[in-house]
């Protein structure tokens, strides 16, 4: 039998971190009833399509990545969306940049404009980290792989962006070269990539 008592709901929301797909509050045992409550009464905002956030909870520090990690799990953020992430690129994406191995996802509905990359599925994983947006867990790119994939994907995204987030992860980040040359050499783009690097050293 699904609760419909609202302090519940609003445990539940507490304890998953404040952010929920419906699907998922249901399955934990709340009925849709309690939910259209606390969003009528404002205790939670909707985000996208069956996914809530309590009101208390504040504004996610990087919203259009929280309906990420809520509404795509098993696509990871990339590209210029991975570099905005870590501080690494002067570029504001129009659209989140998104990876998902290629041959597994037709389509991804998202309430939110996406750009979806597809990355060979024997290196998908290389370079992903895990991290908490809006209490949902997300997987980005480290820095020093999006630089790469930036080389890599550079006739798109322009050899200026590469460049800036080459010499800004060096900056910033502290990236060796050493890491660098790890992912430039699994995804092939070693040879373009190492007059740069030289260059920077």
């Amino acid at each position: 039998m699904k609760s419909r008592d609202l302090e519940t709901a609003l445990k539940t929301f507490r304890e998953k971190g404040g952010t929920l797909r419906t699907r998922d509050l249901v399955a934990l045992g709340v009925h849709t009833d309690a939910l259209y409550a606390l969003r009528d009464g404002g205790q939670i905002v909707e985000l996208g399509r069956g996914l809530y956030r309590l009101t208390e909870a504040g504004e996610a520090e990087y919203p259009d990545l929280a309906v990420v990690a809520a509404r795509a799990p098993n696509a990871a953020v990339c590209l210029i969306s991975a570099l905005s992430y870590h501080g690494i690129t002067t570029q504001i994406p129009s659209s989140v940049h998104i990876a998902v191995p290629r041959g597994s996802y037709h389509r991804i509905k998202l309430s939110i404009p996406v750009t979806v990359y597809r990355f060979d599925p024997k290196t998908f994983s290389e370079g992903l980290e895990a991290h908490r947006i809006g209490g949902m867990p997300l997987k980005i790119y480290s820095a020093a792989r999006t630089v790469v994939d930036c080389f890599k994907f550079r006739n798109k995204l322009g050899v200026d962006v590469a460049l800036e987030a080459l010499r800004l992860a060096r900056q910033r980040k502290r990236v060796q070269n050493r890491e660098l040359l790890h992912y430039a050499r699994l995804l092939r783009v070693e040879k373009p990539m190492s007059p740069y690097l030289q260059a920077i050293e």
